[in-house]
């Protein structure tokens, strides 16, 4: 029964996140199409331009972007005139020696450029802040991935710390709640990515690093699902990041064995310039690999999701919704099982790589 229900739940909330998707890239397209009849209303009667076709790519690459603001959808009044409807950010750069702070809402859309201390900033269509004069500019905004990675740290936060006094207050008993859920994949990390990969007497070290990374990636991948949700994880920057940690941490933890096995390989002389420079550029390729498999995996299926709902507007036709909402629908589970996979392989990987960086070697009998 619980089963039944939690599948009807997934429905009802993926049929949600269709309707929603939907409407915005409905209104982004009715914007368009109204912004470019206004347009050629006001250009001579001779020149007889057609409409604005619906840009699929535009709007797709626009809902996976980081912008300053949190756009929910586009709002065309009775005139015609789109409306951006969104959540305004802290804007934050350094210029000049000092910080200069609003809201995203005080540059209008790009429409406006606010003043701070006699400097003049404006921002470009694709969120580029600069000055006037052409001073450096440094910004230190909170943008919509980063307000979504603080709203992911405040529900780790908030989950374990609900965990940990459920545990508090066990007294020796089976835990409840959340935590009875959440013990399982704890003990899955460690028994089945630590331990093995890295070896009974070390693993207990790493574990911080590595139920954070899962966790971290997991929450942020379902996040990036919902309605509006911020493509956190699907950002290169931010799988960047996180690969580095591991290049760090595997790196600093590599004991005598695994730098011998680099600068001193088991070959001939004659091939150490060959397989030095090739064992250097697998230090850096690991991290490089994490990256691209996090990124590009998770910006591929929400590429993939809203260029199906976008069949509907290309075709300009209801006889493509059933068709798109389906696949939709199939692709949305897929995802769901996609952002655990891939928070379990960086995981599994970066647990390989301390493991090979940290094990010792194998005693030979002669």
């Amino acid at each position: 029964m619980s089963q039944t229900s939690l599948l009807h739940l997934v429905i009802r909330c993926s049929f949600l996140w269709v309707g929603l998707l939907g409407l915005t890239l409905h209104t982004n397209s009715a914007s368009a199409k109204a912004s470019a009849t206004s347009a050629s209303s006001q250009e001579p009667a001779s020149d007889s331009s057609e409409p604005k076709e619906f840009n699929a790519s535009e709007v797709i690459l626009h809902h996976i972007a980081d912008a300053h603001d949190w756009h929910l959808y586009d709002h065309v009044d009775q005139h015609g005139v789109s409306h951006p409807v969104s959540i305004p950010l802290p804007v934050i750069v350094w210029c000049q020696g000092q910080f200069h702070t609003w809201l995203s809402s005080a540059f209008e859309h790009g429409h406006a450029s606010p003043v701070s201390h006699g400097l003049t900033f404006h921002m470009d269509e694709h969120g580029h802040i600069a000055e006037a004069s052409g001073l450096t500019v440094l910004d230190f905004s909170i943008t919509k991935n980063v307000a979504s990675m603080l709203i992911s740290v405040l529900l780790l936060v908030l989950i374990f710390g609900s965990m940990a006094r459920s545990y508090a207050r066990a007294d020796q008993k089976l835990p409840g709640g959340l935590a009875r859920f959440l013990e399982p994949i704890i003990l899955f990390i460690r028994d089945d990515i630590a331990r093995p990969n890295i070896g009974e007497h070390r693993y207990h070290r790493y574990m911080p690093f590595l139920l954070t990374a899962f966790f971290f990636i997991w929450i942020n991948n379902l996040l990036g699902l919902l309605p509006t949700g911020a493509n956190l994880t699907g950002n290169i920057a931010v799988s960047l990041v996180l690969a580095v940690f591991t290049l760090v941490i595997t790196n600093w933890s590599g004991n005598k064995h695994y730098w011998g096995h680099i600068f001193k390989p088991h070959v001939p002389l004659w091939l150490y310039p060959i397989m030095v420079p090739v064992e250097l550029v697998g230090i850096f390729s690991k991290p490089i690999a994490l990256t691209i498999r996090l990124f590009a995996n998770i910006t591929a299926g929400h590429i993939i999701i809203l260029s199906l709902i976008s069949l509907i507007f290309i075709f300009k036709s209801l006889a493509m919704a059933p068709v798109s909402i389906a696949f939709v629908l199939f692709m949305e589970c897929l995802e769901m099982l996609v952002a655990a996979l891939q928070a379990y392989v960086f995981t599994l990987l970066s647990a390989l790589f301390i493991g090979l960086a940290t094990a010792e070697p194998e005693h030979e009998t002669h």
